[in-house]
């Protein structure tokens, strides 16, 4: 078990690690040592409430495939272990956002001062547009 928040910890089991060559410059180090992560997380299979479940995968956005596995991929350092890290830290941040329950927001009545401010703002408006109109002739 990883724990994740002191609320939460998932499977090391619904994890995968894979490494895969990095992409952009690193000249020679890049075209021989496969130094990027590519972490898998089965987010169908976890065992993490629904809610949360729901929410992690709104915030995954693209990262979440069609079977419902989390893909997120490490490459800034130059070795295996700093991207592991990176991509794990990364995993952890997310559920750790994701867990953070969205305030539900109850509408409230305006008061009757603000009321009151207002249709008096509306009718000086309304005032200062009707002595825009014609001058009348004398």
């Amino acid at each position: 078990m990883i724990q994740i928040t002191p609320l939460t910890a998932i499977n090391e089991s619904d994890i995968t690690l894979d490494f895969v060559r990095s992409s952009g410059a690193g000249g020679q180090n890049v075209n021989k040592v496969s130094t990027a992560v590519q972490l898998r997380f089965d987010l169908a299979r976890s065992a993490l409430p629904d809610d949360l479940k729901e929410r992690l995968a709104k915030l995954a956005g693209k990262r979440l495939t069609q079977d419902g596995v989390l893909i997120l991929k490490a490459q800034s350092h130059r070795t295996q272990e700093r991207n592991r890290q990176d991509a794990m830290e990364r995993l952890a941040e997310l559920i750790a956002q994701a867990e953070k329950r969205p305030i539900v927001r109850r509408p409230t009545k305006p008061t009757r001062a603000s009321q009151r401010r207002r249709l008096d703002s509306k009718r000086r408006r309304g005032e200062i547009k009707q002595a825009r109109g014609a001058v009348p002739d004398e």
